[in-house]
């Protein structure tokens, strides 16, 4: 049996409220954040690190923040990209127009603006839910796209719309812009991965932690019901906003990333509808409410293409099959494989990873 339960006796308040109680999940979470900041860090190719690692991390934020009202508060949205090019934009004008600005700060400041934008537009909330909910939010990608296209200073009155953003000026740590350490370590993509695993792992302890308090569990009675919530003295108003907030805090800081940590440019067309979309079916996919299945699904619906169109060329040999022909052929791959995963789990990754730790608890006894 992998995972005993049985034996582990806690003696105070405060271990039995552990965010790992069992003793195989903390080494299992310590070993794993080990190897992905000294082993991967030190091993993996720059390819890996800027096509697959950095954008996984970037697209499970971005995923954990829609899970969050989506999944927990059971409040409808897709404005997810929008609010990403909320955070992007913020996040540019940031550090433009401050001197002292640093990377991380930016991150910060730019999921607190986009929060502030998702309580405006979580405003409806309060009235209306479930497909009128999406409607609500979905004006929120189309402002954002007007908004960044009627006024050009959000673009430092860039005339073509889209804004490069050169690696060799940005502060990651305090200091001057130029000094050698910061220049070195931003320029190179190990730098880059690093902030967004430090960033991610931040944003993942305070989201599991939001989860397992009071907070927490007043987003899940307004899910199941929220007319049974108000009677009970839950302040509904209240939670469906703050879930909007911090929701489109993780989607800015996502946004923020996405551009910065990733693509290196900025342009707002780049967060359109389809990316919507992309992220609803990562949160499907990979379970609702659930962090791990936030990610889960990010790994499955971003690298599942990519692991299909290498493993052909590894396969056929490069240039032996058309590139356009493997990419679609991938995609129907992939949906397939989604649609069969739903008729046999409509829980998502996250309900298959908790049967199969069920499973190992009293593994090799049947159940």
């Amino acid at each position: 049996m992998f995972y005993r339960e049985a034996g582990k006796l806690v003696g105070s308040f405060g271990k039995d409220r552990r965010m790992l109680p069992l003793l195989e999940d903390r080494w299992l979470a310590v070993l794993f954040v080990a190897f992905m900041y000294f082993v991967v860090t030190a091993l993996a190719s720059d390819y890996m690190f800027t096509a697959i690692l950095i954008p996984i991390m970037v697209l499970g934020v971005a995923t954990l923040g829609l899970n969050i009202a989506v999944g927990y508060t059971g409040q409808l949205s897709l404005g997810t990209a929008g609010f990403m090019c909320f955070g992007a934009f913020s996040a540019f004008n940031l550090i433009l127009r401050i001197d002292w600005m640093t990377i991380p700060l930016a991150f910060f400041l730019s999921g607190m603006i986009a929060g502030g934008v998702g309580i405006i537009f979580g405003l409806p909330s309060l009235r209306i839910k479930g497909f009128y909910l999406i409607v609500s939010t979905l004006a929120a990608q189309f402002f954002a796209e007007w908004v960044f296209n009627a006024y050009p200073w959000f673009l430092n009155y860039t005339s073509s719309g889209v804004v490069s953003l050169p690696m060799h000026h940005y502060r990651v740590f305090p200091g001057q812009e130029n000094t050698p350490f910061n220049a070195a370590f931003w320029n190179s993509s190990q730098g880059r991965y690093l902030v967004t695993l430090t960033v991610t792992i931040l944003l993942v302890l305070a989201c599991k932690n939001l989860v397992r308090s009071n907070t927490g569990r007043n987003w899940m009675a307004v899910r199941d019901m929220d007319i049974a919530a108000k009677v009970i003295g839950i302040p509904v108003a209240k939670t469906k906003l703050m879930a909007f907030f911090i929701s489109t805090f993780y989607c800015g800081v996502a946004g923020a990333m996405y551009c910065y940590c990733y693509i290196g440019n900025l342009d707002f067309m780049i967060f359109n509808l389809r990316r919507s979309f992309l992220v609803m079916f990562m949160v499907i996919v990979g379970g609702l409410g659930s962090i791990l299945g936030s990610f889960l699904g990010a790994i499955f619906v971003y690298a599942w293409p990519i692991v299909i169109t290498r493993g052909s060329d590894f396969i056929f040999g490069g240039g032996a099959i058309d590139t356009a022909f493997i990419e679609n052929n991938s995609k129907i791959v992939v949906g397939t494989i989604i649609i069969v995963l739903l008729i046999r789990e409509p829980g998502g990754f996250a309900a298959l990873w908790a049967s199969s730790k069920q499973k190992l608890r009293v593994w090799p006894f049947a159940q």
